[in-house]
């Protein structure tokens, strides 16, 4: 649903001297008010004073006007009643997309490209992702005992997890264009996305605690070369396997493809006792780890 689906046309109480045909008469005309001003201080029956009050009260109507239009713009009401700005809708967009009640998503509403571009730039979704990740710190401290056998793991996504796309849907307005796959890869390639820095610092933890770690990515094998180069330049070192979708898995949905591969190192023995993503279909499905942890991303939606 958008914006102008969800909202009903304005419903704001005019100032009470304004009828609607006086409005209307009103709106049309007032452009022609400073020459009627410039002919009341010509005439010389009436009193300076006189044609000044006239005057400066018909720039106030003026005014009025332009200020009740702009408030027509910018205050909406709902079906319900409820008063509703710009900002409350993609506020809320944005929270269920988080909430995973809004999924299946092309692409951010057009109306809220500006506001998700802001917000993945701000410092609100860097302390949203790092009270996240604060709470996987508190799992990892008083929550189990690693068993020192080798067989201990952790997962992470890649994109949006531990690197940022952000630079690149910035110049893709925000989200707001449907996902290309030729353009993301020409990204990709260029090596340029920074990482997360509270992303790699949990990395780093979870890595000194001898925890093994994966990296299950939805990006194609044909970029390992690429994703490896890039992990280095922005300082990850040190994990234990990277796995990216084969030719085969190109048919799979993201979250059938990473669930099979979980299920493959639980196979193999290991323990996966949790996992960090910025999508859903990263975490869902089964074999689930221990606990999963989502970082906020309402940019793009993989299903």
């Amino acid at each position: 649903m958008t914006y102008r689906q969800m909202i009903s046309p304005p419903t704001h109480v005019k100032p009470s001297h304004f009828n609607d045909s006086k409005l209307t008469a009103i709106k049309t005309h007032y452009s022609f008010l400073p020459f009627i001003c410039s002919f009341l201080l010509r005439k010389k029956k009436m009193g300076r004073d006189l044609a000044l009050f006239l005057c400066f009260s018909i720039l106030l109507v003026r005014s009025a006007v332009a200020d009740w239009n702009i408030l027509n713009q910018r205050i909406w009401k709902n079906n319900n009643g409820l008063k509703i700005t710009l900002k409350n809708y993609c506020e809320a967009w944005r929270i269920n997309v988080e909430l995973h009640n809004i999924r299946n998503f092309e692409f951010v509403p057009e109306e809220c490209t500006d506001y998700i571009g802001k917000y993945m730039s701000s410092t609100q979704y860097k302390v949203d992702s790092e009270m996240a990740l604060e709470e996987c710190t508190i799992y990892l401290s008083n929550t189990f005992t690693l068993t020192g056998d080798g067989q201990d793991a952790w997962v992470f996504d890649v994109d949006d997890t531990l690197l940022s796309n952000v630079p690149y849907f910035k110049i893709h307005s925000n989200g707001g264009e449907k996902f290309n796959i030729t353009s993301f890869e020409e990204w990709v390639r260029k090596r340029k996305a920074p990482a997360l820095e509270h992303t790699l610092n949990l990395f780093n933890e979870i890595k000194g605690k001898g925890i093994k770690i994966f990296l299950i990515s939805s990006r194609g094998e044909h970029l390992r070369d690429a994703t490896i180069d890039n992990l280095f330049k922005v300082g990850y070192s040190g994990w234990h396997g990277l796995i990216l979708r084969s030719d085969e898995d190109n048919c799979k949905t993201m979250q059938q493809y990473k669930a099979e591969q979980r299920k493959l190192l639980m196979t193999k023995g290991y323990r996966i006792w949790g996992m960090i993503g910025s999508q859903w279909s990263s975490l869902l499905g089964l074999p689930s780890p221990r606990r999963t942890f989502k970082l906020p991303n309402s940019l793009y939606y993989e299903p």
